[in-house]
């Protein structure tokens, strides 16, 4: 995967943001997946559908997965697409984390391939308590592999990154709402 130098980078995360903001922000009242009730809600469907959108988010996670990673996990649903694209931009195997086990077929949490000492960056969408996340990155590490970083598209800034800290995960976002303002 070739780097990209720091301003077109930078460029990038901007057009990116202001991008993905016009396409998925909402006004109005919202519940959130953790029962919180928002003003807002980032639409997370209206950016992962959107193969040129999606395609941008991907070369920017791209860049900030850490050297050593070998493989990639995304948190069913949302993470999913997300994964798939930086697996698509990356070259890198990636695996799918279900919310709980499935009852019928492999009844399986992981879905794909991850062996024993794969070096992981579990990827999400939106992130609000880190709650979902932080359950893929538990499943992952169980499985034997080892978590380098969970690392999301957008944070809330309600809370997410101090959960996935406190559950011992290393952590990033693309995009915090406090330090990106919606235009």
């Amino acid at each position: 995967m070739e780097r990209i130098p720091g301003a077109v980078l930078g460029a990038l995360r901007e057009r990116t943001w202001t991008r993905l903001i016009q396409a998925s922000f909402l006004r109005g009242e919202f519940v959130l997946s953790s029962g919180r009730k928002s003003s807002h809600y980032i639409d997370k469907y209206r950016f992962e559908t959107r193969p040129d959108l999606l395609r941008d988010i991907a070369r920017l996670l791209a860049q900030a997965l850490p050297p050593g990673t070998t493989a990639l996990a995304g948190a069913a649903v949302g993470g999913v697409p997300i994964a798939t694209a930086v697996a698509l931009e990356t070259g890198l195997p990636f695996v799918i984390v279900r919310p709980e086990t499935k009852g019928h077929g492999t009844a399986r949490t992981i879905e794909g391939i991850l062996d024993r000492g794969d070096r992981v960056v579990v990827l999400e969408d939106v992130v609000t308590t880190g709650a979902q996340v932080v359950r893929a990155a538990r499943a992952v590490a169980s499985a034997g592999a080892e978590v380098l970083l969970v690392l999301a598209v957008v944070d809330r800034n309600e809370g997410g990154a101090a959960g996935v800290q406190a559950a011992g995960y290393p952590y990033e976002a693309l995009y915090n709402m406090r330090d990106w303002p919606v235009p």
